[in-house]
């Protein structure tokens, strides 16, 4: 995949603003020219030197340190110089136009990362995790982003992958000796194999789903009649006031927003209009965007009025919120304050029912225990790794091709066809690694990086 870039690009490193600090990152065939020029010396490979940075007239423009690290033995494969300076945007936008006036041009979003890519530096799962660790919203999330950066998740892509090799590799060899009397592919053996290899597949996929809930979060929709609670529980949830509430029936009208993390899941809570009947446009256009989100959630909470409710049946209130069937739903009966009912939890009935008062907060931590539960997420796992959708989509692709060529095996005999599902699945556990990737999908995936990265 090696493919040394022949231009020589330049960004600044660091965040926009005022600093003790700026750097100025240079990779390609010209840096070290480039680094001679400004500095009027040349520098000796990782050592930083101490220098005056001149203009094409030789005039100062900032004095700091210069470092250089020469390809192949640098993060992106080609010589690496890196000018360290005083973090003013002024003089760092100064300095970048002498680079960039040298023969340097700027360079794109990730590109960087991106060159270290295609230099056989990192994988593409390890290109993901570099953007992910920048971009933690907690340390939890730092330290499963690292775990990914350095290459676990991507060592637990290629054990899966080196397994594909071996069985396609045995299925395609006893093809060729169809005519042997000896039957391969009836061998218990390779089923089993096959089926050893797909819960692998599995439990990685499991753990896969954990890294993205750490990435991307869970999106949790309130929905329910008007005047049950859901603003006023957004509120309590998310420790602030976003959501107007009022007595009066219908005052949310439109879809609100809050993103909150618990113990480092991030979670998109989503309040919506309150679902009946009305004459009234505004209303029914909040009910209409309401039902869209519904439709987009990962998980549903049905928030009733203790006070009036004889506990319904799930699906009868399915049926009359018309509500979507293939999306996890709770029932969290509201305003107990009002009933003087205790905080209760019925972990072991279906749907779980959680009895909460969002004025007075009680019920609130088990409603928050409950949101972490649901979706397999445990602040003490260690070996969680961060992942994005995309490694979910490849993940699930590899696991139904797999299940594909058992089937092929034991009801058709069809070696030919369990063998290409095989082929289909260790081609989508490569698209996570970006062995086998389109170059629109490389687009996409460094495009989302910052500047200088």
């Amino acid at each position: 995949m090696t493919k040394t870039g022949t231009e020589t690009i330049a960004a600044v490193a660091t965040p926009p603003g005022q600093g003790g600090v700026g750097i100025i990152r240079i990779s390609g065939p010209n840096a070290l020219f480039i680094a001679q020029t400004l500095c009027e010396l040349t520098p000796k490979p990782r050592q930083a030197h101490y220098v005056a940075f001149k203009d094409v007239k030789g005039q100062g423009i900032d004095q700091g340190l210069v470092l250089f690290f020469p390809g192949p033995h640098s993060f992106t494969g080609e010589d690496v110089i890196e000018l360290q300076g005083h973090g003013g945007p002024v003089i760092l936008d100064i300095l970048l136009t002498q680079v960039l006036n040298h023969g340097a041009r700027l360079a794109r979003p990730g590109e960087f990362s991106e060159r270290a890519y295609l230099n056989d530096k990192i994988d593409l799962a390890q290109a993901e995790a570099i953007a992910d660790l920048i971009e933690s919203g907690s340390e939890q999330a730092a330290r499963a982003a690292f775990k990914s950066l350095t290459g676990e998740f991507s060592a637990h892509i290629h054990q899966l992958v080196e397994r594909l090799i071996e069985l396609r590799t045995y299925i395609e060899a006893s093809l060729d000796f169809a005519e042997e009397e000896i039957d391969f592919l009836s061998d218990t053996e390779v089923l089993d194999r096959i089926d050893r290899l797909n819960s692998s597949v599995e439990a990685l996929l499991s753990q896969t789903r954990q890294g993205a809930l750490l990435k991307e979060g869970m999106t949790v929709v309130f929905c329910g009649e008007p005047n049950v609670g859901k603003s006023s529980l957004l509120n309590a949830v998310s420790g602030r006031d976003s959501a107007i509430v009022s007595s009066q029936p219908g005052t949310t009208r439109d879809i609100i927003r809050e993103h909150v993390h618990l113990d480092g899941l991030p979670l998109h809570i989503i309040d919506t209009a309150g679902l009946r009947q009305s004459d009234d446009e505004i209303e029914q256009e909040g009910i209409r965007r309401a039902r869209t989100e519904i439709e987009k959630a990962d998980r549903i909470l049905i928030i009733l009025d203790n006070r009036h409710t004889h506990d319904p049946p799930l699906e009868s209130l399915l049926t009359h919120y018309q509500l979507p069937t293939n999306i996890p739903t709770d029932l969290i009966y509201n305003k107990i304050d009002l009933t003087e009912t205790n905080a209760q939890t019925s972990e072991y009935s279906t749907p779980l029912r959680l009895y909460v008062s969002a004025k007075t907060g009680e019920g609130l931590e088990s409603l928050r225990t409950h949101l972490k539960k649901s979706v397999g997420f445990d602040q003490t796992t260690e070996g969680s790794f961060t992942a994005r959708r995309r490694h979910l989509d490849s993940l699930r692709s590899a696991h139904n091709h797999i299940d594909l060529a058992s089937e092929q095996l034991r009801i058709a005999g069809a070696g030919e066809l369990a063998a290409e599902e095989l082929r289909l699945a260790q081609q989508h556990l490569g698209e996570i690694t970006g062995e086998f990737t389109s170059d629109d999908l490389l687009g996409r995936i460094f495009s989302s990086f910052c500047i200088g990265k």
